[in-house]
């Protein structure tokens, strides 16, 4: 950008910079998965946030790529003495991208819908401390909850937060109505979802004018589009053994983040014979994380031994108390009354990681006599089959929602996962505002349910992005399942 400003003392190049300018100004950006709907607080897949998370929807916070929580629509609030009342100021001159304006009735009805008792929100239990939610004028809310809640302001920041309006939360599903700083366009479905840049918007504007999002759930195929530059970005690239080639490619620029992604052997707690702690444990010591590393992720991955995002402050490494042991494993199996093994069903959804990974882990199960079956599901059968009616023995997915250990206190998640006492830890955590008392009840939940074997804890999932050279402000890590295009430029 500094040379092109140089050159502009002449006239013919000022021409040709103007001209790379608006060349630059439309993005393609590939991801593997499509989403199933685009309405983020309807929906369990991340590919749902991927798209709309900042780009369409906002919340009255929002995360930063560095994971920290800052003003979204509402600019500040204040928080009563007893941590019980939250009380919203909200941006002034925000609209909605048909036109209509944001107020505290759109935040009220938003967070009273999430709540509600037939709320399809996958992720309800963000919105279970409001008791209450009150208009005190247009610009101002006021949020009333049961007990204090040291997350709260975290949990608003989640995609399943985001505030929508009642007169287009109906069609939400396939054409999204939000106050971001891009404004949908169209779905092919199969192929392509594009977004544009909202000349309305109450923000900083976009960049860029136009973004299509593009899916390619092939990793061959995901190869051939990026060298070819179909491509400009292709988001938590599919193929990470071609990932040395990118990097020597001066076309090229490879970013390798962190993500929430706590990617894990899910076990069917609420079925036999998953629903033995022995059956558990000896599933977790036949797992060798580091071969499924290696060979799904060509070393791209950190072990971790519970759900917890080994970069966080209060993340405990438990990987000890389950480390490959294919010995104890058959032992285990004999005590739980298992001495010749079990047959079951393993579904994988179509990531890499759980595709790969399902091959390497029904191979290590093997080894101990338990036969895995796979079943490859498209996402939107594992989101339906397996996901949402438990039909299943064993799945590998990646969880990317961010601090989401509290999934284990819903016995009616997909694991199904029943502990009062870990019910009990969380209900109290949740009630908990002083950092150290936080810290040590986050490291006492990581222990109960690493030492409960609820799931086989592989690796916190890396997030390898590839983009053509120059293209700046994506995000490096992911705090949250986002693809945010608010930020990036390609000058």
């Amino acid at each position: 950008m500094k040379l092109l400003t140089t050159m502009m003392l002449a006239g013919s190049a000022a021409m040709l910079a103007t001209g790379a300018l608006a060349q630059n100004t439309h993005i393609d950006v590939a991801m593997q998965l499509e989403p199933p709907n685009l309405d983020p607080t309807g929906g369990a897949a991340q590919a749902i946030d991927s798209v709309v998370y900042s780009n369409i929807f906002e919340g009255l916070t929002r995360f930063m790529s560095d994971g920290s929580v800052v003003p979204g629509l509402a600019e500040r609030w204040d928080i009563s003495d007893d941590g019980l009342v939250y009380t919203f100021h909200l941006r002034s001159g925000v609209t909605f991208h048909d036109g209509t304006s944001m107020d505290a009735e759109d935040v009220k009805f938003s967070l009273d819908r999430a709540r509600a008792e037939d709320s399809t929100n996958a992720q309800k239990g963000l919105f279970a401390n409001i008791t209450d939610v009150t208009v005190i004028d247009p610009l101002t809310v006021q949020v009333t909850l049961s007990v204090p809640t040291g997350s709260f302001l975290f949990n608003m920041a989640w995609g399943d937060a985001v505030i929508v309006a009642p007169e287009s939360i109906g069609t939400a599903a396939t054409n999204p109505v939000g106050t971001g700083a891009f404004v949908f366009q169209d779905w092919v479905q199969g192929d392509h979802i594009s977004i544009a840049r909202n000349p309305g918007y109450w923000g900083t504007p976009a960049v860029l004018e136009s973004v299509t999002f593009r899916f390619i759930s092939d990793p061959t195929a995901a190869y051939a589009a990026l060298m070819a530059e179909d491509v400009d970005v292709f988001a938590g690239y599919p193929a990470p053994e071609n990932v040395p080639q990118f990097e020597a490619d001066p076309r090229f620029q490879v970013l390798i983040g962190n993500t929430e992604g706590e990617t894990i052997l899910a076990m069917n707690n609420g079925a036999e014979p998953f629903n033995n702690r022995l059956v558990r444990k000896a599933v977790a010591h036949a797992i060798d994380r580091q071969a499924i590393i290696d060979g799904a992720m060509y070393g791209m991955g950190t072990p971790i031994g519970t759900h917890f995002a080994p970069h966080n402050p209060d993340y405990i490494d438990l990987t000890g108390l389950s480390n490959y042991d294919p010995e104890l494993s058959r032992q285990l199996l004999a005590e739980a009354g298992y001495p010749d093994g079990f047959d079951t069903v393993m579904t994988l959804p179509p990531p890499s990681y759980a595709r790969r990974g399902g091959e390497i882990i029904a191979a290590q199960l093997r080894e101990v006599g338990i036969n895995a079956e796979i079943q490859n599901q498209e996402w939107a059968q594992w989101l339906e089959v397996t996901f949402g009616g438990h039909d299943y023995g064993l799945t590998i997915v990646s969880h990317t929602e961010p601090m989401d250990i509290g999934i284990y206190a819903n016995p009616g998640y997909y694991f199904q996962y029943d502990n009062p006492d870990f019910q009990k830890l969380m209900a109290t955590l949740n009630q908990t505002t002083e950092p150290a008392a936080r810290s040590d009840l986050l490291k006492q939940a990581q222990t109960i349910i690493a030492e409960d074997y609820v799931n086989g804890y592989l690796f916190e999932l890396a997030i390898p992005t590839i983009a053509r050279a120059g293209i700046e402000g994506l995000w490096l890590n992911q705090p949250t399942a986002a693809i945010d295009m608010t930020a990036v430029s390609w000058p």
